[in-house]
């Protein structure tokens, strides 16, 4: 008996440790694929790695995410389409799935663009306008579905039109004063609202790789209307226009510049005004720490692709800077009102024949700072 029990111990240890050994052996050659990339440009690739991260909106966060990359019909000449996923939970009681595409058919007739988000993410309410005070006044508890698509066909080389669809469902919403017993005055859509949005977009786009830009312009002018006769609990329009150019200096560094702007006109609940900050633009903000009507902001950004350090080509860095304001109306938009944000990063070259760069970004502020890490640049 004894004999076979120990038997049996030590097959079931013989087969853990061999299982254990594929594991780490598929482990191993999973990551040296991706460090060590050989594979043909043309091919595509599927990516799956852990984050851990910290921005002012989230404390702390631990994700999945993916990111699969390809050129239509395996043709080069095409512009490099990307779909990624992410899903979260950080140490503020935030979770979610986001799911991102930018997508391209061949000799790019139509271009695809959009994102969803599904998230539980309870976020800081600090009042409207630009002189909103440092310390919040509520958390804001709330579920959210939005969906953002972009679909365009090209008119003419590299310029695009079509519909828009903006989808965004703010539910089981509860305003918890930071202050207990404090009463604040509730903005418009307090109690939750959907609202659907359809319009119309014109985009210039020549890029070729949209997660490393290194020589292009990208330009989108969009208008929405949100109405009640679309399902929209509130009826107001909005005006979105961004811009921005890569411009390479020497071999392997690149200049980037963005100029952003969104307007609205209308009974615009307050989780749809527009909001400074988050990861993309104004680095450093929580996103949504300055909320209005209407929102302008610039940022530049420096970016070695790779650093000449000698050893290894795998490294990159950057250096960028913004500045940026709410306003209810042109007549209160003040460039006294304008905040900053500032900092540097370091890049590696994840998928080297696609010439993809994950991110790590440090930004601070007049008033705090964030660090950040995704795959692709921020803009």
């Amino acid at each position: 008996m004894r004999k076979n029990i120990f038997l049996s111990f030590m097959v079931w240890l013989l087969s853990f440790s061999l299982a254990e050994a594929q594991k780490q052996s598929f482990i191993k050659r999973y990551w040296n694929s991706i460090i060590n990339d050989s594979s043909d440009i043309s091919e595509p690739q599927f990516f799956v790695y852990p984050t851990l991260a910290y921005a002012p909106e989230t404390s702390w966060e631990i994700g999945l995410s993916s990111l699969y990359v390809y050129y239509a019909k395996k043709d080069t000449a095409n512009r490099l389409s990307e779909i990624n996923g992410f899903t979260f939970v950080t140490l503020e009681g935030q979770y979610g799935f986001w799911f991102d595409h930018a997508v391209y058919s061949d000799k790019e007739d139509w271009f695809f663009l959009g994102r969803l988000r599904f998230q539980r993410f309870p976020m800081y309410y600090y009042g409207l306008g630009p002189d909103t005070p440092e310390e919040y006044l509520a958390l804001v508890d709330s579920r959210q579905v939005l969906i953002k698509e972009r679909v365009l066909r090209k008119l003419k080389k590299d310029f695009y039109v079509g519909m828009e669809l903006d989808l965004n469902r703010f539910g089981s919403v509860e305003f918890h004063p930071k202050e207990e017993g404090e009463t604040i005055e509730m903005p418009i859509g307090s109690e939750g609202s959907t609202n659907i949005g359809l319009g119309l977009g014109f985009v210039y786009d020549n890029r070729h790789n949209v997660l490393n830009v290194r020589n292009g312009l990208f330009s989108e002018l969009a208008y929405l209307k949100y109405a009640p006769f679309w399902e929209a609990t509130y009826e107001f329009g909005t005006i979105v226009s961004d811009n921005r150019i890569y411009r390479p200096i020497g071999k392997d560094n690149v200049f980037a510049a963005q100029l952003f702007g969104q307007f609205n006109t209308g009974d615009v609940p307050f989780n749809m005004m527009s909001a400074l900050g988050g990861e993309s633009m104004m680095r450093g903000y929580y996103y949504g720490r300055f909320r209005d009507k209407n929102y302008i902001s610039s940022q530049v950004e420096l970016r070695f692709l790779p650093l000449p350090l000698g050893f290894s080509n795998r490294f990159g860095a950057a250096v960028f800077a913004g500045t940026g304001t709410v306003f209810s109306d042109f007549s209160n938009l003040s460039l006294d009102k304008m905040v900053w944000s500032a900092g540097a990063g370091i890049r590696f070259l994840l998928f080297p024949n696609k010439d993809i760069y994950t991110r790590l970004d440090a930004a601070f502020t007049q008033e705090g700072h964030g660090f950040y890490i995704y795959i692709g640049e921020a803009f």
